[in-house]
């Protein structure tokens, strides 16, 4: 299944290797009014942006937003045309705050059907009729959306154009999402080196926005940790060009060393 075109947190002594082309971007809408309310963690991000990253899709931006059909609306239209893809997380099961389908079916101005496809995985677990017809809300879906696969085996995720619809729960979430390998737009490959220094961010932010002046093809960032009693800062330099980042990472530990540290070069993971 591909379209038209459109970080994780990480730690203070590891370097990761993402994949991206002219660059791919996404966003992820995160619904339900439960992640506001704090009563439920949202983990689907982390999965999502690190899962995207080593696909060649970066995630540009996250929103999290209630269940409010007009809230639901307006995020999904304005971020599929401003992003590559669109992924969105919560609000496909069978109760009455479930309202994903009926929103992206109403962004996109077309019908809300219920899946045949989708109706049949359900209708295998028996259930009294009531109960029957709570779970094939999930069976709905706008006119014309394609499925995405659910290894879980419950009912499916689906696609329109650039916005794929997921389930909430993490586990059946990560199956969806995984079903998508090798469908989707991705770019050219993006690598992240990470320099560990025992200072504090204050004592080398000067030098770093200099730095970053000079290589404005990279992205780089200081994260600060605390680690065998002593505070530091993970240098991350994110690029596509070897070279560049091989001068930017001299540059980082020179300014290290002028500082009276001695930097630690992680360096680059394949």
């Amino acid at each position: 299944m591909e379209t038209h075109a459109g970080s994780a947190n990480m730690q203070p002594d590891q370097t990761k290797t993402i994949v991206m082309s002219q660059t791919v971007s996404a966003a992820v809408l995160i619904i339900g009014n439960e992640i506001l309310s704090g009563r439920t963690q949202d983990v689907n991000l982390n999965h999502l942006a690190t899962t995207l990253g080593g696909w060649g899709i970066q995630v540009r931006e996250a929103r999290v937003i209630p269940d409010v059909e007009a809230v639901i609306i307006d995020n999904v239209n304005d971020c599929r045309q401003r992003f590559d893809y669109v992924f969105t997380t919560g609000g496909i099961g069978p109760t009455h705050d479930d309202i994903t389908a009926v929103c992206i079916a109403a962004a996109f101005q077309v019908p809300v059907i219920q899946h045949p496809e989708i109706e049949q995985r359900i209708r295998q677990r028996p259930a009294p009729d009531d109960v029957m017809a709570s779970r094939l809300l999930m069976a709905r879906v706008p006119e014309g959306a394609q499925l995405i696969d659910n290894p879980t085996g419950g009912p499916q995720g689906f696609a329109m154009e650039n916005v794929y619809v997921m389930a909430g729960i993490p586990m059946v979430m990560q199956g969806m999402l995984s079903t998508l390998q090798g469908k989707l737009k991705s770019g050219a490959v993006v690598r992240s080196r990470t320099i560990r220094a025992y200072l504090g961010e204050s004592q080398i932010a000067g030098r770093l926005g200099e730095i970053q002046a000079q290589y404005n093809s990279l992205d780089l960032g200081s994260y600060p940790f605390f680690r065998d009693d002593r505070y530091g800062t993970a240098l991350v330099i994110r690029g596509t060009d070897p070279d560049t980042m091989e001068a930017a990472a001299q540059a980082v530990m020179d300014a290290v060393r002028d500082a009276g540290e001695q930097p630690e070069d992680l360096g680059v993971a394949e």
